[in-house]
């Protein structure tokens, strides 16, 4: 008699208790409960296009790594050349399986000469730091997981600033778009990032879980007068599909490569430091991709959805990878891999959708742009 298999529960925001209160629906993403929305997707997505929206986003994971050669040890585990940044900017990376597929993709800040912060996609949290300490491990450099130690809270939207200027003593002029700093917001000591994932202007706030909900209580008070809202996991899949912006799991996997991801820029072939990936991305590279991954906008009626096939008259050529209405724009998006012959924006291709094919026109990323 085999043993049952005992299923771990999801991880619980150090918030979960404000979400429901707030009346959230909650839904497993991640390894993680979270909210997926409050009063509503559109609704919250709107909010953050027009004015500010509130995300709990402590599910993702927080990896510090320190010492001497910390940076020459990231140039080592990830594609990117981490050594280049300077103290208080930040890099989009990836880290990548030896054969050039994608393992996750993170965001890596550079706290100090020796201290980097590498930000985790949930999900993939605990293989990103398993690989990172055996890949790091030839290196003077150490690594310090707190993804269950760390709270991430954000403001996104054009009343970013406003909101958290009164709450903090940095000069958040100073903080450029991929940047980062150290102080405080309302009294808690905090790194404070002008990142995001919604394609807006905005701040992610990373607080030790302890003061979570001080946090939350103080954004919410300032941020209540400029009409901002608390947005769930659906208006930021909404918003950052807006932005053109791939989701690990859909757009992006282990069988994605950057170059096809159209992430190539990311990659550093000729670092100092050899990388695991590099030998495949350098042929990669030099022979092209097999697929690539552009936008589509639906000409005919219908929503592509993840999975759903590509084809260019009565050839397969691809797979819808991410798709909705776009309440921005008013007309179905989404992303899909096609064939490299057929991914010149304004090609016409067509989804397969419910055993009909509806018509879609190949487009430059991203969809939107924020006004500037």
């Amino acid at each position: 008699m085999t043993e049952p298999v005992l299923e771990t529960p999801p991880h619980t925001s150090p918030l979960a208790d404000r979400h429901h209160a707030l009346g959230a629906k909650m839904t497993t993403f991640g390894g993680w409960e979270m909210p997926l929305q409050y009063a509503g997707i559109i609704e919250e997505h709107r909010a953050v296009r027009e004015r500010a929206g509130l995300f709990d986003l402590s599910h993702m994971g927080e990896l510090f790594v320190e010492g001497p050669d910390a940076g020459e040890a990231l140039s080592a585990a990830l594609i990117s050349e981490p050594p280049l940044l300077k103290v208080g900017r930040a890099q989009y990376s990836m880290i990548c399986a030896p054969n050039g597929g994608i393992l996750d993709d993170l965001i890596v800040y550079r706290l100090a000469e020796e201290r980097f912060l590498v930000v985790a996609n949930a999900g993939n949290a605990p293989l990103v730091s398993d690989l990172l300490a055996q890949r790091i491990e030839p290196f003077r450099a150490i690594l310090d997981d707190r993804s269950l130690a760390m709270a991430l809270c954000a403001v996104q939207g054009p009343r970013a600033v406003e909101i958290l200027t009164p709450l903090t003593e940095l000069d958040l002029g100073a903080i450029r778009y991929y940047g980062i700093a150290e102080g405080s917001v309302a009294g808690i000591s905090a790194l404070v990032a002008r990142t995001g994932y919604t394609g807006e202007d905005g701040f992610e706030i990373f607080v030790d879980t302890a003061r979570a909900n001080e946090l939350w209580a103080a954004l919410w008070a300032a941020g209540e007068p400029f009409g901002m809202v608390p947005v769930g996991l659906g208006a930021r899949d909404t918003l950052r599909l807006e932005a053109g912006m791939p989701l690990y799991g859909n757009d992006l996997d282990p069988s994605v490569n950057p170059y096809e991801a159209n992430l190539g820029r990311v990659v550093h072939l000729d670092k100092p430091v050899p990388f695991v990936g590099q030998d495949a991305l350098r042929r990669i590279a030099e022979a092209g991709p097999a697929r690539l991954l552009v936008g589509l906008t639906m000409t005919g009626r219908g929503i592509a959805r993840h999975g759903y096939p590509v084809y260019a008259g009565e050839r397969a050529t691809g797979v819808v990878t991410s798709g909705t209405q776009s309440p921005t724009l008013g007309r179905a998006i989404a992303m899909a891999f096609v064939a490299p012959g057929d991914a010149e924006p304004g090609t016409i291709v067509e989804v397969e959708i419910r055993a009909a094919r509806v018509a879609a026109e190949v487009v430059p990323l991203p969809f939107y742009r924020r006004p500037r």
